[in-house]
């Protein structure tokens, strides 16, 4: 069916329910010159006459009462199907895809979605553990985690964590070996532990800051890994330096076991974002999952 004829056929109904063209101009908030206009070419279209007109009201034609019989049980269907359609966006179901590194993965989205696959048995979460700066539009994700920071312009960031601090740790051994760097630029000396980032298979740059004064340090060593528990665990033995999130790493740090250096040069960064395209329509379990994430303070 062209779609003029399928825009034009809901106009006739309007009309032929009110049995005016005044009153059904009023309802589809159209003119009702246009109106008739539109109902003339429908009629030409169709070839034979729908509406008999008077000065006092409008009324079917044989044709025309016809085409109502025919036309209401279908458009009673439709409004039906979408209906059901639009109940489907109110239940909590679905998969749900989410790319994140791993640190805020294990701290911020298990420990809260967690809560939700025991009340909604039909929802389906995938958790990605990805630390390049995924392109989830592209990837086909629903949403990505990452540092206020990294997230680009263009689309919506919900805070789902506080502010996060990063860490530069060593065993005691390791220092006693080598000496403690006294500031960033030391850092290029010592037998650092990289971090592989996906994105282009570029190397993690360690970024520091200290009265308004940025660093950005690119370390060398002996190991690189694409994954945080592989530099713990090789920072924990003792083969090298560590950039990690403080949270981390923070229970070793007052036990002694690691030793923390250049505290005063590692700044707080805005925390992690749950992120996602401006332009997507929310199903009821998506919004579920924002509001369950979001951040609402210590």
């Amino acid at each position: 069916m062209p779609k003029e004829n399928l825009h034009d056929l809901m106009l006739f109904v309007e009309i032929a329910r009110e049995q005016s063209f005044t009153k059904a101009a009023a309802q589809l908030g159209l003119s009702q010159s246009a109106l008739s206009h539109a109902m003339r070419n429908f009629e030409k279209r169709m070839g034979v006459r729908l509406l008999a007109r008077t000065t006092r009201r409008v009324s079917t034609t044989e044709a025309g009462e016809r085409l109502m019989q025919n036309v209401i049980p279908l458009i009673a269907e439709i409004n039906q199907r979408l209906a059901e359609i639009r109940q489907m966006g109110n239940e909590i179901s679905g998969t749900i895809r989410i790319t994140a590194t791993e640190h805020a993965a294990e701290t911020i989205v298990w420990p809260k979605i967690r809560t939700l696959l025991g009340r909604y048995s039909d929802l389906k979460i995938e958790v990605s553990i990805d630390y390049g700066l995924t392109d989830i539009v592209r990837e086909r994700f629903d949403a990505g985690v990452r540092i206020g920071e990294q997230i680009a312009k263009d689309m919506v960031a919900v805070r789902i964590g506080p502010d996060i601090s990063m860490a530069v740790v060593a065993t005691p051994a390791y220092f006693e070996k080598h000496g403690r760097p006294q500031q960033p630029s030391d850092l290029v000396n010592h037998n650092c532990i990289n971090l592989r980032l996906p994105t282009k298979g570029g190397l993690y740059v360690w970024e520091f800051e200290k009265d308004g004064h940025e660093i950005r340090v690119r370390v060398n060593g002996q190991l690189v890994f694409n994954t945080m528990p592989q530099i713990l665990m090789a920072c924990r033995q003792g083969f090298g330096i560590a950039y990690v999130p403080e949270e981390v790493i923070m229970p070793e740090i007052e036990s002694g076991r690691l030793v923390r250096i250049l505290k005063g040069w590692c700044p707080f960064f805005s925390g992690y974002h749950l992120y996602y395209p401006n332009r997507r329509q929310h199903t009821a379990a998506f919004s579920l999952l924002v509001d369950t994430l979001r951040y609402r303070g210590a």
